[in-house]
């Protein structure tokens, strides 16, 4: 706490590095350019986790809150684990947080067209680790925040700005230390605006998911045991080959398709502007899906979409000798297996120990969170929905499940109604550059997005008639 304290002084007394303008804009062009600028700093600024380092990204959403004259905390969860939070008062009404994380992905700069870390601007595109996940998403945030307090509006509820750190690996350092050791921070709230929803443009067709409830993630560590021996006696059984034989049951394993509620809701609002092919299918997913050939065709063309229907489980991480020729006493494997909000997590894994089907395998568990679903019937849901009628007539709006985790879980377990929306339209082809190369977001997404943007705060924050 006393080193990012140091820091934040010392940088803070130095010249800043971006000032708002002058004028400091409320209007939606000059909130919109504004965005344009610190985005782009933003997208500079280094937050890889691991190690994170975001109290750089402390340092820089300081300076712009105290040029405000917006009071703020900070707080370190560990050495260079920075955290921020803001609050404009209002009426008594629950609090509105408005929550993004700091920290991003690894980004391998061999296989992006451009530096990661520059925010360079192509044809009107901006180029940078962060763009999509959520760097974008904060100064959006931001910049509503900076116009409720620059207006003067009366709100009819507080407003809390929140940047936290380690969302990319769980959240321990970041917004679950918040909510651990800060309570203070989210006081009085009562609705939260997160990562995980956002708009998809494919052939033309805009599509809207407002994320309410996610799959939980259970991450596990599989490992296997047997005589080590050198490697130039093969024995008939090894620790590895009992972890390569369970791997191979597992990966030609087909988990049972389930449509919950909220998933069936999502592919109904797909339907109609669905390509043709696929809309009889959405408008009845659970009959389609009990169909093998649907479903791998549905996994083939949008895996995103298929794993809503069941649940999953990926191989991403083996572990066996240190030496090329021991054969090891214990190999592992780490499995990332998401679970359908229904599922019972102990009926899960005496599933998953039944494929692998063998007891030399040990099967620990790493990760996991409780499930919950949001409802839509609050005031944040419905201004969400207004905005996107007002600037996208003809796009398909929906409740969405989100097949990642967010930090939404930790405030959706505390009771506060939680969602996952970012206001900006990405085309499908760029959908991959989340945690992938050459993330990007156009400049039109984000003077845009600042528009929609504000006009949700302020409808909820200033009560109905506001947003315009």
């Amino acid at each position: 706490m006393r080193i990012l304290a140091a820091v934040l002084a010392a940088l803070t007394a130095a010249p800043a590095m971006a000032q708002p303008a002058p004028t400091r804009p409320t209007d939606a062009s000059g909130l919109g350019q504004e965005a344009v600028t610190l985005l782009r700093e933003y997208l500079q600024i280094d937050t890889t986790n691991p190690p994170g380092n975001e109290e750089r990204a402390v340092v820089f959403l300081a300076r712009i809150l105290k040029a405000e004259g917006i009071p703020y905390e900070t707080a370190a969860s560990a050495p260079g684990r920075g955290n921020i939070w803001a609050r404009l008062k209002g009426g008594p009404a629950p609090a509105l947080v408005l929550l993004h994380h700091m920290d991003v992905v690894p980004a391998d700069r061999r296989h992006w067209d451009v530096d990661p870390f520059a925010a360079t601007e192509r044809d009107g595109v901006l180029f940078g680790r962060g763009a999509l996940d959520t760097k974008t998403l904060g100064i959006l945030q931001l910049e509503a925040f900076l116009a409720l307090h620059r207006l003067g509006l009366p709100l009819a509820r507080d407003v809390i700005f929140m940047a936290t750190a380690d969302e990319e690996a769980g959240g321990s350092f970041g917004a679950g230390w918040v909510v651990a050791n800060h309570p203070e921070a989210f006081k009085g709230a009562g609705l939260l605006l997160n990562e995980g929803g956002g708009g998809t443009l494919t052939d033309g067709r805009a599509r809207f998911g407002i994320e309410v409830t996610q799959k939980t993630p259970l991450w596990l560590r599989l490992t296997a045991t047997d005589e080590p021996s050198h490697g130039s006696t093969p024995h008939v059984a090894t620790s590895v080959t009992r972890l390569l034989r369970a791997l191979y049951r597992l990966q030609t394993y087909q988990f049972q398709p389930r449509i919950v509620p909220a998933v069936d809701a999502y592919f109904k609002a797909l339907a109609p502007t669905a390509a043709p092919r696929w809309r009889g299918a959405f408008e009845d997913i659970g009959a389609a899906v009990k169909n093998p050939v649907t479903l791998l065709s549905l996994q083939a063309e949008d895996p995103s979409l298929a794993a809503l229907t069941r649940n999953t489980c990926s191989i991403t991480r083996l572990e066996g000798s240190g030496k090329i020729n021991v054969v090891p006493a214990e190999a592992h494997a780490e499995l990332d297996c998401r679970l359908l909000p229904v599922q019972d997590q102990a009926a899960f894994l005496a599933e998953l120990r039944g494929v692998l089907n063998d007891p030399a395998i040990q099967v620990d568990t790493i990760m996991s969170f409780t499930p919950a679903v949001t409802s839509t019937e609050t005031p944040l849901y419905r201004a969400i929905v207004d905005a996107l009628r007002r600037h996208f007539p003809d796009a398909t709006i929906a409740p969405a499940v989100e097949t990642g985790f967010t930090d939404s879980h930790f405030f959706r377990d505390l009771g506060i109604a939680s969602y996952g929306f970012a206001p900006v339209l990405i085309p499908s082809d760029q959908e991959s550059g989340v945690h992938g190369n050459n993330e990007r977001i156009s400049i039109e997404n984000v003077t845009r997005g600042t528009a929609v943007m504000l006009e949700i705060v302020r409808e909820v924050a200033a009560g109905p008639g506001a947003a315009q």
